[in-house]
């Protein structure tokens, strides 16, 4: 199945999708959020995400989660307060993303965030793993036709099962970890195929190994979407850093899922290859040579031939063959043996 994002196609033979994930790097700068989609379309990625929230309308200013993890925020429904951007300014990053030549997306955490983000328009909707439980809104996403990432960090099979049937199988499926940076363990790159086979769909890893290597790994199971985090420096401040590639990072990612990309896409047949190799073989192969002047009547042992370059004369392979016959004619130290050459 392959779904159409934007300008891209998504699924069997497409190609990987590759998702470069700033999330709250921009610490609520927009110069920064401009500045991070020009870096991300240089590294090659195919869409750049973001997450818009709206803090009135997801959280309760009395949230728990991570009160005290910033110097500049009371609480963490403050921090989200200094994440929100205006709707003209989210329209401005979706038109500078256009003219990069990448995928806008981002991520609702409301239902106020689904419609803004209607209104500013996006190819496809990307669901973080704390939204796959969110029926209501998923019933939204799915009512406006566009397709669906779901990440599936959270969340058992039952719910998966249950968010990809709302959203009417319109959708890839991401394996997903939350747990930040992500060690190797705990990466499950074995549920690709499981995701794959249960649903049909397209694939992929919501990454936060904070590493080329998972998204590399993902690449060369065959994944269709690869979503990375990405800051400019591992020293930034923010929530996502440990987790998150930087732009250099991401630019080597981008080459290896391409170069894996192409060698995955032209399967190699050993024997085809080997005959068009013959001149190297014949170069680097060994063929039985004298190992010493020989006179003629010699019955030839073990000690009176080597194996040496090139590959042009008997080869090594027959060697057992050639034990115990005897020169018809003399021949030098190091003389490449022929068949005219025996009895």
């Amino acid at each position: 199945m392959k779904l159409r994002i934007g300008a891209r196609d998504v699924g069997e033979g497409a190609g990987c999708f590759v998702v470069a994930e700033v999330a709250q790097a921009h610490d609520g700068s927009l110069g920064a959020a401009h500045a991070y989609i020009d870096a991300a379309a240089k590294a090659g990625a195919d869409a750049v995400k973001f997450q818009t929230h709206i803090a009135a309308a997801e959280s309760t200013p009395g949230e728990p989660f991570r009160v005290k993890f910033s110097r500049q925020d009371a609480s963490r429904y403050e921090y989200w307060k200094r994440m929100e951007f205006t709707e003209p300014q989210w329209v401005g990053l979706a038109e500078h993303c256009a003219r990069e030549g990448v995928e806008f997306l981002s991520s609702p955490f409301s239902m106020q965030a689904v419609e803004l983000l209607m209104r500013v328009g996006v190819p496809a909707w990307k669901v973080g793993a704390g939204e796959v439980s969110n029926l209501p809104m998923l019933q939204r996403l799915a009512a406006s036709g566009k397709p669906v990432i779901l990440s599936s960090g959270m969340s058992p099979w039952a719910e998966v099962d249950r968010a990809v049937e709302t959203v009417k199988k319109n959708c890839a499926v991401l394996q997903c970890t939350t747990s930040y940076p992500c060690p190797p363990e705990k990466l499950g790159l074995n549920v690709l195929g499981e995701l794959r086979e249960r649903y049909e769909v397209p694939v992929g890893l919501s990454d936060h190994s904070g590493t080329v290597f998972a998204g590399l790994a993902a690449a060369a199971l065959g994944c269709d979407v690869l979503e990375v985090h990405i800051v400019f420096s591992k020293e930034s401040f923010g929530p996502d850093t440990s987790s998150s590639l930087t732009s250099a990072d991401l630019t080597q990612l981008v080459q290896g899922v391409r170069f894996i990309e192409k060698a995955r896409a032209n399967p190699v047949d050993k024997d085809v290859a080997a005959e068009g190799m013959s001149d190297l073989r014949r170069m680097f192969g060994k063929s039985l040579v004298a190992a010493r002047a020989l006179s003629a009547g010699t019955k030839l042992g073990e000690s009176d031939i080597a194996l040496k370059k090139p590959g042009t004369g008997i080869l090594a392979a027959r060697l057992s063959e050639v034990l115990g016959r005897r020169l018809k004619r003399g021949v030098t130290a190091d003389a490449l043996l022929a068949e005219e050459d025996l009895e």
